[in-house]
């Protein structure tokens, strides 16, 4: 099975949590910590887990979200 990685970048990210939502195994939290822009940024929970649907990174208005897939 692969194994996916989620890179949110937190400068790009306005904290509008629709990758939030269109995750369909809840991976996606919103962050403690406010950006450069006075945002609080998503980041990824348990990314092991991730199954690299790609919906989050498609659903993000701002391009902050990309996946990988790791090489075994």
């Amino acid at each position: 099975m692969a194994k996916y990685v989620v890179r949110i970048d937190a400068d790009k990210c306005k904290g509008c949590e629709l990758c939030k939502t269109v995750c369909p195994k809840d991976l996606i939290v919103m962050g403690s910590h406010v950006n450069g822009k006075g945002y609080f940024p998503a980041s990824v929970e348990r990314q092991e887990e991730c199954v690299g649907c790609t919906s989050c990174a498609v659903m993000c208005p701002d391009g902050a979200i990309e996946i990988f897939e790791e090489e075994a």
